[in-house]
């Protein structure tokens, strides 16, 4: 089966699934003294997402991967600050 949209890939549509709980448990009063670290979480959430998309978008392999890479680093950023 040949994939023509980055939406159609199922790593991509996973990757929907935490942004979405951690942008809503950032909005959460928990965090109101911490805005900052809750835009970073967020930035870095949704990083992982943009990069899968934009990767798939290149139309080569080579960058596809390096994209996964970035977003790969992304999710890292994320477990840091959940930390």
């Amino acid at each position: 089966m040949k994939i023509n949209r980055f939406e159609d890939l199922e790593v991509w549509q996973l990757s929907r699934i935490p942004v979405k709980r951690l942008c809503a448990l950032t909005r959460d009063c928990r965090f109101s003294k911490e805005f900052g670290l809750a835009g970073q979480i967020q930035r870095s959430v949704i990083s992982v997402m943009a990069n899968i998309a934009e990767g798939f978008q290149r139309r080569s392999n080579k960058e596809f991967i390096q994209f996964l890479s970035i977003a790969k680093a992304s999710s890292g950023d994320v477990r840091s600050h959940l930390y």
